[in-house]
Parts: structure tokens; sequence; C-alpha cells
């Protein structure tokens, strides 16, 4: 029978016919150490909160004590404008060495309000080809604008693009990427930028609080020393720091226009005061224990280094998200399943978020997970890579 969303249906059984449908599971927290999914009792290897402050109990009964109502039901430019917001930018800004911040509900929304608002119908933006939606969004929020793409983490194809390009010119690109785990080559790219007078925007959502240098931990920018390369730094609340929200740091005049043109920062409610409070006791709390990091990364070193002697694919991963590339959409699939049957939830990456042909699973390590845990999901994907013969 003919219906008028046949499309629908026929997009859905596409999906599921190409192994790239999804599903949402329901997740439920207890306490640090027992994560459940669908009621099954798992590690959790999906997370983005590297550094476990989500579930510090210091942390969580601070938030606690701190709420004076759910929300400012407010945009910041109407009533929403709390106090919080401010200091909680003030001490960004300084956490960024910029001369201001401006805090965004979400880090997808910071990168489509500050991206946006710079560009303008004489920009020629080049970006990344593995960036994030969330940049790919925001490239394309203005059809006006021109979008030219530079292969991953590539600064001679890069410079080869910007050359031949007259006018204006923006570079985007991340600093640790979300799918790879590999970190940005900040300090060639950023060469690039001042030789042709380009804008530098970095997202830094999942270096920022885990890399640079020790007692700030300013991310790739400052673990490069090219801080005050960088014209507009963007990240979130919601990975290192553990907590909500995202943010944008550079000059004021990028700031006020951010403030009177970014349409995700003008035309939405604020984020909650509680949360404020929660990233500026989070911040403190990480410039007061700076051995966090540092134990961290001897962490990601000895796993890391146990897959690739293992024989498993990770890419050129050198930071807290590993990858393991299956390549195969169904493979990625079975290999999730069968983990998860054994206790372990690592999620398949699969189109759109990566290529047809690039299926993985992707890790993300936290510091709050012990050696005992780690050593058993080894062992388990070992077992595994041999039973589909990946090892």
């Amino acid at each position: 029978m003919d219906s008028k969303f046949n499309h629908v249906y026929e997009q859905l059984e596409e999906f599921k016919k190409n192994n790239i449908y999804r599903r949402l599971v329901v997740s439920r927290l207890k306490d640090q150490n027992n994560f459940y999914i669908e009621n099954k009792k798992v590690i959790n290897l999906c997370s983005n909160d590297y550094l476990g402050l989500s579930q510090n109990k210091i942390l969580v009964e601070r938030t606690r004590k701190s709420i004076n109502q759910i929300s400012q039901c407010s945009s910041r430019l109407i009533s929403g404008n709390d106090i919080a917001i401010t200091k909680l930018e003030q001490l960004l800004a300084l956490h960024r060495k910029s001369e201001s911040s401006l805090v965004f509900p979400t880090g997808y929304m910071a990168n489509l309000g500050a991206i946006s608002a710079i560009s303008s119908e004489n920009h020629t933006i080049f970006s990344d080809e593995l960036n994030h939606a969330s940049i790919i969004d925001a490239c394309k929020l203005s059809r006006k604008k021109k979008i030219k793409i530079f292969r991953h983490n590539d600064p001679e194809d890069l410079e080869k693009k910007i050359k031949k390009t007259k006018g204006k010119t923006i570079v985007i690109t991340e600093g640790v990427f979300s799918m790879d785990g590999d970190i940005a080559k900040l300090d060639e790219i950023s060469e690039i930028t001042r030789k042709y007078d380009a804008i530098l925007v970095l997202d830094d959502a999942h270096g920022d609080f885990v890399f640079g240098k020790e007692g700030n931990y300013g991310g790739i920018p400052e673990k490069f020393k090219i801080e005050s390369y960088v014209d507009i730094h963007i990240s979130s609340l919601s990975k290192g720091l553990g907590c909500f929200g995202g943010y944008t740091a550079s000059s004021r005049k990028i700031n006020e226009l951010c403030i009177n043109k970014a349409r995700p920062f003008i035309y939405t409610s604020a984020i909650p005061e509680h949360l404020c409070n929660s990233a500026i006791e989070s911040i403190s709390f990480l410039k007061r224990r700076t051995k966090i990091q540092s134990d961290f990364y001897i962490q990601i070193k000895w796993f890391s280094e146990q897959l690739r002697e293992a024989g498993f694919d990770t890419g050129n991963s050198s930071s807290q998200i590993i990858p393991i590339i299956l390549g195969d959409e169904k493979l990625a699939l079975n290999f999730s399943r069968d983990l998860f049957d054994l206790g372990i939830f690592i999620q398949a990456i699969r189109y759109p978020t990566v290529k047809i042909g690039r299926s993985r699973l992707r890790l993300s390590l936290r510091s709050t997970i012990k050696k005992k845990k780690l050593e058993y999901v080894l062992t388990c994907l070992g077992k595994l890579g041999k039973k589909y013969r990946l090892l």
C-alpha cells in the first residue's frame, strides 16, 4: 500500500541492509564502578569523561549544593546571563590565554556559532577532511562561503591549496581527531596560517584539559607552545572537564561579534547556572591535582602498545581515543555485540561518522578504569580478534 511515508520506510530498510542502522540503548550509572546498558553490567569504553570528573563525589556534591533553579529559562541576551556564566568565561579565557571567552550550551553550538559568525562571502574556508560533523555543518551554514577540503592532517596539501586561493582565508582543524585519535600537526599548520595571513580556528574538544603544560593542560596549542597563533579556540566542557557545555576563546572583538551575530548563541536558552558552577569547581579541582593527567598518559601508552603488539590496526592514534579499524560494517557490528556479551561496551562506529569501508571500534580510555579491567578487555579483544581472523 502506497504511503506518504514510503521514503521513510525505504531509508530505514536501506540503513539495515547496509549495516548502518542505529538504535538507542538505555544506559544507567549506579556509581563510579558500575555502568549498565540494557540492565547488563559492562566496562564502559565509550565515554568521553576522560578524567572521570563527571562522577567525582566531591564535584557531584558541590554541584548539588549549587542548584538554586533548574534553568534560567531565557537566552543570555534577554535575562539568562547569570553571573556564574561570566565567572566561568573569565576562567576559560585565562585557561586558553585569550582576551575573552564565550560559553555556549554545547560544543556543537559553539562551532556552529563561531565559524558562521566570523566567515563571510569573501572568505574561503579550508577544512580538514576528517573534521567533526559540527564543523562541517558550520561551514555549510551559509551557502555563499567557499569551502575547500584538505587531506587529513596534511600541511603540505593545505599550503598547496591555500597558495592558489585569492582573497581572505580561514583554516579549521581539530586538535585531537574524534574518530582516529591522532593529533593535528598544529605547529606546521599555524606556520602556514601566519604565512598566508589566514584565520586559524581550532576545535580542541578532545585535547582540552588532557594535554598541555602541567598545571594548566590547555590542550594541543599549549602542547606545541603556539597558543597565541590560534585565533579562535573552540572546545567542550563535557569531555576532559567532565561537565556540560561548550565555549570559544578569542579576542574581545571576535567575542563581541559572536554575541551579536552567532545565531546558536542568540536564539537559545542559557546554560543553567549549576552546570557553570560544576565547570568552575572542576577547573579548580584539576589545577590542584596535576598528577591525574601524567598518570593517564602512562595508561594510554601502555594500552595502545598492547593493542598494536597484538596486531590490531589502531591507525595513527596517539591519544586516549584509540580506534580498532576493521573496515567492514557488519564485522564491526558483530565484534561489538560479542564484546557486549563479554561485559565490554565498545560501540561500532560506521558511516556516516566514518567513510564506508572504514568502520571501527572506537575505544575511549578513562583514567579511572583500573588496570585489571583493561587487562580483561585486552584478553577479550585478543580472543575475538583470532575468532574473526584479524590477528
